[in-house]
């Protein structure tokens, strides 16, 4: 979508320049025939100031403007009564405009090529002498005006050519970035297959311990099924299936996406029952869980889904207690957000273990899938918050969770 809209704003850019550049072009030449027009009324208004001054018409041969290829005065029998070509006095000039003139008593103008290939601006007009009225024929040079056109001109084929080097270097870049794009998506593919085959090997660590103990405890059981003892290995059975069981549920949630749908949730009650479900274990444990949560919190969003992310660390939050400490589970709300704060008085993480808790499967536990934290953040993340994690060896870990609170939801927030 965004190349696209790039796209059309070049597009769109493009276009206007081009036709900027052609109404620049054509009104040059409007202005260049506006010059000529200008300039030949002045020079034809130089030219019957000198006439009237000097009737006999000899200071004439004197006015060479460079700007004038020639000029004469035409009777009203259609003679040359000046030329400045002196050899063409008293022939018969041309006939037509001098007459469209006479009639008119109005001014003519066009374009004309001269002997030598040069084309030249021609103006005809009523010329006012003592007792007649001749005609003036003023043609003159158009280098000046050709210089505005040419610039014109000039200025559109650098812009076309700009435009058109913009265009194949934007091509060429666009070329880059889908290589780039497509290089980029290939890393990425070999990088989740690695990542793929790194977690398949951990998986099937992680399922061969559990089916190395029940088919040993299975085993002792067939070959004495009468025994008493083999009580005992039927629950270690049980026990390591449950422990697949819970991989298996794990796996299930970091992979699957819950489509429940979202509600209100009262984050009070819900720190509460998390609590409830691991109060037995807790006091096992020798651990105190003191939940702090001011006022009344609400969320929008999947209960099931903030209750698992909450005993995931609560359960952590255990075994880095093995004997005994102090949890503490806050809540606080802003305008756009509440942050959820779990903090342990434990042993801490290892800083050489801090950049790998979330990866998939790694875990310091004996027993652990390595699947907490990480299912924790791909839930937080969906729902459109941070997850933090903040730990001192030997005197505790805290959890930051971050979400959108109600008020952001309204503005258009969607967990």
């Amino acid at each position: 979508m965004l190349k696209r809209l790039f796209l059309a704003t070049g597009i769109g850019i493009s276009l206007f320049l081009v036709w900027f550049a052609v109404s620049n072009y054509r009104a040059s030449r409007r202005i260049a025939e506006e010059n000529l027009r200008g300039l030949a009324h002045s020079l034809a208004a130089a030219v019957e100031n000198l006439a009237a001054r000097d009737p006999s018409l000899r200071s004439l041969s004197a006015f060479h403007p460079p700007d004038i290829a020639f000029f004469a005065l035409i009777d009203g029998r259609g003679f040359y009564r000046f030329h400045t070509n002196a050899d063409l006095v008293g022939t018969a000039g041309e006939g037509g405009k001098f007459a469209e003139v006479l009639r008119d008593q109005a001014s003519v103008e066009s374009w004309v090529t001269l002997g030598t290939g040069e084309r030249a601006y021609e103006f005809y007009a009523p010329f006012y002498l003592p007792g007649e009225t001749p005609v003036l024929r003023l043609t003159l040079h158009t280098f000046r005006a050709d210089a505005v056109v040419r610039r014109a001109e000039f200025n559109m084929a650098v812009l076309f050519a700009l435009l058109v080097a913009g265009w194949v270097l934007l091509a060429i870049l666009y070329r880059f970035s889908v290589r780039e794009e497509r290089h980029q998506l290939e890393m990425e593919r070999r990088k989740r297959l690695a990542q793929l085959g790194e977690m398949g090997a951990m998986l099937a660590h992680e399922i061969r311990n559990p089916l190395a103990g029940i088919k040993g405890f299975a085993q002792v059981i067939e070959k004495r099924p009468g025994e008493a003892r083999n009580a005992g290995f039927a629950a270690g059975i049980v026990r390591e299936v449950l422990r697949l069981e819970n991989l298996v549920n794990d796996l299930l949630a970091y992979a699957g996406n819950d489509p429940s749908p979202p509600s209100t949730i009262d984050l009070r009650e819900t720190i509460a029952w998390a609590a409830s479900l691991v109060r037995h274990e807790a006091e096992e444990q020798r651990v105190s869980i003191v939940p702090e949560c001011q006022g009344e919190v609400r969320l929008f969003g999947n209960r099931d889904k903030l209750g698992q992310v909450l005993l995931n660390l609560m359960k952590n939050a255990f075994h880095a207690m093995p004997r005994g400490g102090t949890l503490h589970i806050t809540a606080e709300e802003s305008r756009k957000q509440v942050t959820i704060t779990v903090s342990d008085t434990g042993q801490g993480i290892a800083p050489g273990d801090m950049g790998r808790i979330f990866e998939p499967f790694f875990t310091t536990k004996a027993r652990g899938t390595g699947l907490g934290l990480p299912l924790c953040r791909k839930i937080i993340e969906e729902w459109g918050g941070t997850i933090r994690v903040e730990s001192t060896p030997a005197r505790g870990t805290t959890v930051s969770v971050v979400l959108p609170g109600i008020m952001q939801h309204k503005e258009g927030s969607h967990p």
